[in-house]
């Protein structure tokens, strides 16, 4: 379990007020409510169809809820695309990964400072000057990614001929390289070994601890998630049937219950 531990004299970080996504006449999300205390790891979880993934496109920016108040570090956030989202320092990982197949590990990591960059187009082609220096600048903390990881002995091969594992460890790099307030890890774990899971689950951690890093994520392995998080919200089709520490909701008859399928 994480060991930095949030301050629940604190605002949230997040906070999601009776949040509500429909689809047509299908709702996604159904009045939802939970929050995020910085410094935490949080957990959303739930069989499938249950809509974890549309609540991190929510946080994202990807959907826009029909109804409810999402607050962001204390003020209430209007309707903002990811880029924007990404900007107030909300970075995030996909269950399918997302990287740019033909770019090395270093490349694709190095994608990631976009965001930081001050220098314009003009003065990156000319790459002279305060653009090169800005670049040493992004490439050494890079660097200091790629050790934290272990890939170092990867960093130039193109990443779409790297194992899935590997892959998925790069993400997790480039989304680090944003150095986010909040990061949201869509099942970090899925389509892993063992020897694998236990390698992400202490990047995880240690992201958490060393680099002070509030994390979401969705994941299905509740081995993975009753030893990672600190607290743990669970959706049923769409609603919320549980929040709370890893044992309150392991021990809820409700989520046994929706988990075994004895519910539905």
């Amino acid at each position: 379990m994480s060991s930095v531990q949030a301050d629940e004299g604190k605002p949230p970080l997040l906070s999601l007020d009776n949040v509500t996504l429909s689809f047509g006449g299908v709702k996604a999300i159904s009045d939802i409510s939970f929050n995020i205390q910085e410094g935490e790891i949080r957990a959303i979880i739930g069989p499938n169809g249950a809509g974890k993934t549309s609540m991190l496109n929510v946080i994202n920016g990807f959907y826009h809820p029909q109804q409810g108040t999402i607050t962001w570090r204390g003020k209430p956030r209007r309707r903002m695309k990811p880029y924007h989202a990404a900007a107030s320092g909300i970075a995030r990982t996909f269950q399918n990964v997302a990287l740019f197949k033909g770019m090395s590990t270093l490349d694709n990591i190095m994608s990631g400072r976009s965001l930081k960059m001050k220098r314009g187009m003009f003065w990156q082609m000319l790459h002279v000057g305060p653009a090169r220096n800005e670049e040493i600048e992004h490439r050494q903390h890079v660097e200091r990614i790629i050790d934290f990881l272990e890939i170092a002995s990867i960093r130039k091969q193109v990443v779409g001929r790297l194992p899935y594992g590997l892959q998925k460890r790069v993400e997790l790099g480039r989304a680090m390289a944003m150095e986010p307030d909040l990061l949201l890890l869509d099942e970090p774990m899925a389509g892993m070994n063992l020897e694998e899971k236990e390698d992400m689950s202490r990047f995880v951690l240690d992201l958490n601890s060393e680099f002070g890093t509030t994390i979401a994520l969705i994941e299905h392995d509740m081995g993975v998630v009753m030893d990672l998080a600190d607290r743990v919200v669970v959706l049923d089709y769409g609603k919320k049937i549980a929040d709370g520490t890893p044992a309150e909701v392991q021990a809820s008859q409700e989520v046994i219950d929706a988990y075994l399928g004895v519910s539905h």
